[in-house]
């Protein structure tokens, strides 16, 4: 598998990231925290509630969800653990 058709997406993080592109990480290692349901103040946050607050897409409260996709194709994360 070509790991430049590989990629891995954690979403509705808070966007105070704590590591960036081209870090090393650590099995277990803290790599970003949940997401607040509102997200006021970071620029260029495209997505909004019913009621116009920004949110970063947490709209039925704050979680996180792992994406992989091979190819622009989803895959279900369960079957890389």
């Amino acid at each position: 598998m070509s790991f430049s058709n590989f990629k891995v997406s954690y979403c509705h993080c808070d966007p105070n990231f704590i590591v960036k592109v081209g870090d090393y990480v650590k099995q277990g290692q803290v790599i970003g925290k949940v997401g607040p349901k509102y997200v006021y103040g970071v620029k260029g946050n495209q997505y909004h509630d019913a009621q116009g607050n920004p949110t970063n897409g947490a709209t039925t409260g704050t979680h996180l969800h792992l994406g992989i996709r091979i190819n622009g194709e989803y895959q279900n994360p369960l079957d890389f653990f």
